[in-house]
């Protein structure tokens, strides 16, 4: 990719999800930071080739096509450099990445003009403010920890993005829910702005497609915890799609709802929860290949310290429940005289 002044080039290939699709719909999936309309806009323009020649909106795209698009930078808040701790995890010529922590926006906006992550990166390099939003390739959530993955040269953000929107950077979460999830599935609904509430994000049959993969890592007594892999990375798409399936994030203020507790919790364990006040949601695995030796490399964080501290307490107060558990069935059992009986241990 070059950068000159404000444009970007941009490049994919079309995945078998996508085929069979109209050329502006493929885009809007596979370059999600800007708008269908925008996507539009510059395929009239003459900004977007299909296979190295020029495109139309209403084009159909098959699997294994090219795409390439010549984007403008859209308008941004002024950033300038200011110095923010980054734990930085990995860092080469061509990228770097950071471990975030909860509490820190990614990129201005309305509302938090400065203080971000771009901030903290363009203090940390200052040619970072050559790319768009200092080499930002993914964001997370104000709340949400862990892993982001930061271009250091225009080669390396545009070979980035490109993995991303083909779905070639796999990004693992782990996420602590409201309620025992029974197993791992699938969630696919589209996502897009609530209905009624503009500031918050809903599934919603006129969204974008998200897709959400999740498995069950651990139950307590009335909570569980997930590993969540996406294919898609909508906004808010983790606490949007577990909110759906009746089992929100904990801690979520916006979609979690009232704040339950487990039966039998004690003191510390009620002030505890009470005192988690953001989403229990960690960015805890990367892999991707790097964007010029081609090497797959891999990323692991801890799940922070209040995270961590909770599930210890939720652990600990599930053994608790389960040893309870097992004296009354021991009594029940010797009481009826059948030594025969077992538990089915997922129960």
């Amino acid at each position: 990719m070059t950068n000159e002044g404000r444009e970007i080039h941009l490049s994919a290939e079309i995945g078998p999800e996508l085929a069979g699709r109209r050329l502006d719909q493929a885009l809007a999936r596979l370059f999600d930071d800007y708008s269908r309309s925008r996507l539009q806009a510059w395929i009239r323009e003459g900004r977007v080739t299909l296979n190295g020649r020029p495109a139309a909106q209403r084009d159909k795209v098959a699997e294994g096509d090219r795409v390439a698009l010549q984007a403008e930078e859209q308008d941004r808040v002024e950033c300038l450099p200011q110095e923010i701790p980054l734990d930085i995890v990995y860092e080469d010529e061509h990228l770097l990445v950071i471990d975030k922590p909860a509490g820190l926006v990614v990129h201005p906006a309305a509302g938090n003009p400065d203080g971000t992550v771009q901030n903290a990166l363009l203090y940390h390099d200052g040619t970072l403010a050559r790319l768009p939003r200092a080499g930002i390739v993914h964001r997370l959530d104000k709340d949400t920890t862990g892993l982001m993955v930061v271009a250091r040269t225009s080669l390396a953000y545009q070979r980035l993005v490109s993995a991303l929107a083909a779905r070639q950077i796999h990004r693992e979460y782990r996420a602590l829910v409201v309620g025992r999830v029974a197993s791992g599935a699938t969630i696919e609904q589209p996502i897009g702005r609530h209905p009624t509430v503009r500031t918050r994000m809903a599934v919603n049959p006129l969204g974008k497609p998200a897709v959400t993969h999740y498995r069950v890592l651990e139950r307590f007594a009335s909570h569980t915890l997930l590993g969540v892999q996406l294919e898609s990375g909508r906004t808010h798409q983790i606490r949007v799609h577990m909110a759906h399936i009746r089992h929100p994030v904990f801690g979520d203020p916006v979609y979690g709802g009232r704040l339950q507790l487990p039966a039998g919790a004690d003191e510390s364990l009620k002030t505890l929860m009470r005192r988690f006040r953001r989403q229990a949601l960690h960015a805890r695995r990367l892999i991707l290949q790097h964007p010029v030796s081609g090497r797959e490399m891999r990323f692991d964080a801890a799940i922070p310290p209040d995270m961590a501290e909770l599930l210890e307490a939720l652990r600990a107060h599930a053994g608790e429940r389960a040893g309870e558990a097992a004296i009354d069935e021991a009594a029940f059992l010797a009481a009826l005289g059948d030594q025969g009986w077992e538990i089915d241990e997922d129960d």
